[in-house]
């Protein structure tokens, strides 16, 4: 039953996937300096200010889709390798219809202080940033360098079931490539998870 579920949210990401604008890599991220309510800090920020030196990671994230209760044990991990290679790092979310409900604001507070985040955890409005990346699911990974370019975008790893059973580590991978400056050699991977829940009109 449990993996008819993940099946079934699975097909309906990819049907909605299907219909949204993406960022390719090379590409630039246009807008950094939209103030946006940060649930763990209890204030707002800009992109602009969470980037360092050596660039900036995005995971499109929420409270309770299955994919990410499976992922977010690797936060915390990605964290620290974000803060090892000088790179900024937050988690956004984007599910606007579900604002009244399970990505509210408080409950955002409340399921970072649970897990004791120590990033900020962004409501992006109407999807706004969403939509100018082209995001499709929770989680879906973006990561620009210094320059704000699209470097990688994709999945966290090759096992949202377990952490133990990693093979493939692409964001480690990725991270640990641009903090010392080399090429990343996989720089983009299929993402799995939830459809992001954008406005309806």
């Amino acid at each position: 039953m449990k993996q008819m579920t993940f099946m079934i949210l699975l097909l309906a990401s990819l049907q909605v996937a299907a219909q949204i604008p993406v960022i390719n890599i090379g590409d630039n991220l246009k807008t950094t300096d939209t103030e946006m309510a940060c649930a763990t800090m209890g204030e707002s920020t800009d992109l602009a200010s969470i980037v360092k030196d050596n660039g900036l990671l995005i995971i499109f994230s929420c409270n309770t889709c299955p994919f990410v209760v499976a992922w977010e044990d690797r936060y915390p991990m990605v964290h620290e390798l974000a803060k090892a290679n000088k790179v900024g790092f937050t988690l956004v979310n984007s599910n606007h219809t579900k604002r009244d409900g399970d990505d509210s604001p408080k409950a955002m507070a409340d399921h970072a202080k649970k897990l004791a985040y120590e990033w900020c955890y962004l409501i992006d409005e109407e999807s706004k940033l969403a939509n100018e990346l082209g995001a499709q699911t929770t989680p879906h990974v973006f990561l620009f360098d210094k320059n704000l370019k699209l470097v990688y975008k994709g999945a966290i790893d090759d096992n949202y079931k377990d952490t133990a059973g990693v093979k493939e580590f692409y964001l480690k991978d990725a991270l640990n490539s641009l903090g010392s400056g080399k090429e990343i050699k996989v720089k983009e991977t299929r993402n799995l998870g939830c459809s992001i829940k954008r406005p309806t009109s």
